[in-house]
């Protein structure tokens, strides 16, 4: 009998990896990965008539931005190092549980064509806003590195040791590995980031320490370790690399211009909300 239940516990762990989705860890080339470099001014100008917009083709967007204007004014609406009150809003949207997973699966696929994004990506308000705060924090604070980490779980992302590779998408992760691990552990990340930024003091769970990955931020895989019961990727920061810049303010489409790196850094995804203890059931926010 023990071979057999051996045998029945070897057959069991096999179904159960095998039902574990992969997916590779690329370039995510179909990602919307505008930076808007340069025209900062004229797209803030037109964010009235984006933000109708938005809120008619997406209720639930218009629903979560008036739940996180509500909290920020709640909190006092604390004088902050953004550009706007709008920045800090968009990162409590963000972080709340109700729309980061329709946004970051709209951000991977928006950039196949400069008309899915014109016609079909209804979040343009959120992504400008989100990578502004982004970009606002990092140029206020200095150019900072940080050792993060990511757990997965329902399924695992591939890569190979020297691939050049994006998330595609904003990722959360956090500075402390059990904070991470809690929220998944089919597979984890570390992650050397230089343009991850510290969103604590704007999160609705600041004890989650997070810092949001933008998706334009690209890695060389340092090391891949596929034994043992959970996969370990080590990404290093190299850079930037954006198909797109203020697409929506060229009336052709045609700011395409090649995947180009425009930035290089000179020190070399789902999401962490809710509250993550050995006893909490972590949500579903990592897995984006």
């Amino acid at each position: 009998m023990a071979p057999l239940a051996h045998t029945l516990a070897l057959l069991a762990m096999t179904v159960a990896t095998a039902a574990i989705e992969e997916f590779p860890l690329d370039m995510a080339q179909n990602s919307f990965d505008d930076q808007y470099r340069g025209c900062g001014p004229n797209m803030t100008a037109a964010l009235p008539a984006l933000n109708r917009s938005d809120f008619q083709n997406n209720p639930l967007f218009a629903q979560v931005w008036a739940k996180a204007t509500a909290e920020w004014q709640k909190r006092g609406s604390p004088l902050s190092p953004l550009s706007s009150p709008d920045q800090a809003i968009a990162i409590m949207a963000y972080t709340m549980l109700d729309v980061y997973k329709d946004f970051n699966n709209a951000v991977h696929v928006a950039g196949r064509s400069p008309q899915e994004y014109r016609d079909n990506f209804h979040f343009k308000t959120f992504h400008f806003l989100l990578t502004q705060a982004l970009v606002t924090l990092r140029d206020i604070r200095g150019p900072q590195c940080h050792d993060v980490f990511r757990g997965v779980r329902r399924y695992r992302l591939k890569a190979r040791t020297g691939d050049t590779v994006r998330f595609g998408r904003f990722t959360s992760t956090s500075l402390t590995k059990e904070t991470a691990l809690c929220f998944g552990t089919n597979m984890a990340f570390h992650v050397h980031t230089c343009h991850g930024v510290d969103i604590r003091d704007f999160s609705m769970h600041p004890w989650e320490e997070e810092v949001l990955i933008p998706p334009f931020e690209t890695f060389k895989v340092t090391n891949v370790t596929d034994g043992g019961q959970m996969p370990w990727i080590e990404l290093h920061s190299t850079g930037t690399s954006s198909k797109y810049n203020c697409e929506w303010l060229s009336p052709t489409g045609d700011s395409l211009g090649g995947m180009v790196t425009p930035t290089v850094s000179h020190h070399d995804p789902s999401d962490l909300p809710g509250p993550c203890t050995p006893t909490h059931t972590p949500s579903e926010h990592p897995v984006t």
